[in-house]
């Protein structure tokens, strides 16, 4: 776990099927509060649905900021355009073990329970309304959803909470 944001982040990539159409969330999660820090839904999973992902995240870091980033073994983390990225910013790479899921729980966590919560039992359209979906959602977990964990707050107000008694 992290005492501070962006400190530690984990991220993972999960596939959702709408009819004969696949859809890909790649999002980075702080370890700090759970926080949803940055993502990427598409129809497909070329490299820049993780990289893309990892800028945007880069992005919203402060100067100082550089948090280790845990992954899987997955393609996309042993590409050398992601590692180049992650080194380029001055960030710590960090991959599970080798057929070891529990290193990447969090983010497992993360993708049980928005299935769970959005996906499961709903019907969408098509593709492009699932991917609205899953933005809503990640928005409401972000701001709304509140957790035992985090003192009963959603991850941005435990954040906020945290910056404001540092």
């Amino acid at each position: 776990m992290a005492n501070v944001p962006n400190q530690k982040w984990v991220t993972d990539v999960t596939e959702f099927k709408v009819g004969d159409k696949k859809v890909y969330l790649s999002p980075i999660i702080d370890l700090f509060n759970r926080e949803v820090v940055s993502y990427e839904v598409r129809q497909s999973v070329k490299l820049s649905l993780v990289t893309d992902m990892l800028k945007s995240a880069i992005d919203k870091l402060s100067q100082h900021e550089k948090p280790i980033v845990h992954s899987d073994q997955g393609w996309q983390y042993q590409n050398k355009q992601y590692q180049k990225q992650l080194r380029e910013q001055g960030l710590t790479q960090s991959m599970s073990r080798k057929g070891n899921c529990l290193d990447n729980a969090v983010a497992e966590s993360f993708f049980g329970i928005l299935k769970t919560e959005m996906f499961h039992d709903e019907v969408f359209k098509n593709a492009d309304d699932l991917i609205e979906k899953i933005k809503e959602y990640i928005d409401y977990y972000n701001n709304k959803r509140i957790k035992q964990k985090l003192k009963g707050l959603s991850p941005i107000e435990y954040r906020k909470q945290a910056l404001v008694t540092a």
